[in-house]
């Protein structure tokens, strides 16, 4: 009795069966979908859809290329896949929003003194640019915001350097994200931040940063890790430094721009909803191949799966392939404002935006009775050897809903190296690995399916 009540609290239900006690989450028979799990799965992996996926991002990614905000390339984007996942055989409609519109121009850093050197740079987004004939000053050097505070009196019409080391990505960003407007504060005229990686073979890595309300706007560009390094063991040994930076960044009205979706309707509560995801924009360097062409691309990938098989879940499956994600979720933003009314009906929000490398586990965010479900339906994934559902889903366009109370997931991929590339020239097709691209779309296509299908919708 004990053993029910507890079940019972947690959303479970027990029968009893002539063959002994059985489990039924919360009405959901989740292990009656195995069979539907394995086709997906022999599908992707092995049979008929193999390769699929790394195939139509190559398509993609090289006929295109990189995709901004704001640029004509990420137009062509948006009508490269609206087209191809409508002669996939999908209901592919877009959805009007506003986006950013800012544009690199040129860039170029060289220190002057102690010795002429070229400086690789990469603007941050947003950045303002520099005079015509550019910014030529001393160089300030410091490890973190702390050192600047207690350095202010050194930074006055200096180019602030960062060369804060990488901890995490998490941690580590404020110096991109916030790096300019704290040396704004102390009278620095422009700043150089230490690129955001943990690997570097002289590649800088870009961004969008962000200036603080009331603190003047200086240009901000992000420099690699061998040069930040160099001007630091300059400074260390009391060499003066010099740097000409020269930059034509602007940043233009904004822009007229789709969210992208594509569905299969479901058969009983097609208003209910499923909604797998990833963003389509990427930066204005490499291809945008990992960050995040894949996530894209197998979302595209698990549609393509179920309708290949003939299946229809009672729920409609939703990809959506947001725009101007990297500008901090712009059009997933608009997204949410516009469907929030519906909120009741979203099942299961999804979002691939870390890689598409080995898949290791699902990542979850609901209720203790929602987690027995999915630990149930991952289960289903044992042919993959990714049945371990861990606490926490991430993703900036899916965050809201979450917030919301609406159940979300996220895929943890073996990530060691994704920010080695991550917004920098190295995001490329060469990135990619086919095989690990099948079995994230098995994964994505059979997580997907069998929540869309369950008798009820996941509890809040």
């Amino acid at each position: 009795a004990v053993l029910c009540q507890s079940l019972s609290s947690a959303g479970v239900w027990v029968r009893k069966l002539t063959s002994g006690w059985t489990f039924v989450l919360n009405g959901h028979r989740v292990g009656r979908y195995a069979d539907v799990a394995k086709r997906i799965i022999e599908r992707a992996v092995f049979g008929a859809a193999q390769n699929r996926s790394y195939r139509r991002l190559a398509d993609f990614t090289d006929t295109v290329g990189n995709r901004v905000s704001g640029s004509q390339n990420l137009e062509r984007a948006i009508r490269y896949m609206y087209d191809a996942m409508k002669q996939d055989g999908l209901e592919v409609h877009l959805e009007p929003v506003k986006i950013p519109h800012w544009v690199r121009g040129k860039e170029s850093a060289e220190m002057v003194v102690p010795r002429a050197k070229t400086l690789a740079i990469l603007g941050l987004g947003s950045s303002v640019a520099t005079p015509p004939e550019g910014i030529e000053a001393e160089v300030l050097v410091v490890q973190s915001f702390e050192e600047l505070k207690r350095r202010a009196s050194e930074a006055a019409g200096r180019i602030v350097v960062f060369n804060q080391p990488f901890i995490s990505y998490g941690e580590t960003v404020s110096y991109r994200a916030f790096g300019a407007s704290e040396a704004a504060r102390v009278g620095a005229v422009a700043t150089l931040i230490r690129s955001v990686t943990p690997f570097s073979i002289n590649s800088p890595h870009t961004g969008w940063q962000t200036y603080r309300d009331g603190v003047k706007r200086i240009p901000t560009a992000c420099i690699t890790v061998e040069d930040a390094e160099l001007l630091w063991r300059l400074a260390r040994n009391k060499q003066k430094i010099v740097v000409r930076l020269v930059m034509g960044a602007q940043t233009l009205p904004d822009a007229d721009s789709f969210n992208t979706v594509a569905e299969i309707r479901g058969w009983q509560r097609p208003e209910q909803v499923v909604l797998l995801s990833g963003h389509l924009d990427s930066w204005d360097v490499g291809q945008g191949a990992m960050d995040d062409g894949g996530g894209a691309l197998i979302s595209w990938e698990a549609l393509s799966l179920i309708k290949d098989l003939g299946l229809r879940p009672r729920r409609t499956l939703r990809a959506v392939l947001w725009t101007a994600e990297e500008q901090g979720g712009v059009g997933a933003q608009q997204y949410f404002k516009l469907h929030k009314e519906n909120i009741s009906n979203f099942d299961l929000v999804m979002e691939s935006d870390l890689g598409t490398f080995t898949p290791m586990a699902l990542q979850f965010t609901g209720s203790d009775a929602a987690r027995k479900v999915m630990e149930e339906v991952v289960n289903l994934l044992a042919p993959i050897n990714t049945t371990k559902l861990e606490a926490g889903a991430e993703g900036t366009d899916i965050s809201q809903w979450m917030q919301a109370g609406v159940p979300g997931a996220s895929l943890h991929v073996a990530d060691s190296r994704y920010f080695w590339f991550h917004h920098s020239e190295g995001d490329t097709m060469t990135v990619q690995d086919p095989h690990d691209m099948n079995l994230c779309s098995a994964l994505w296509a059979v997580v997907a399916y069998v929540v869309a299908d369950l008798q009820d919708m996941l509890p809040r």
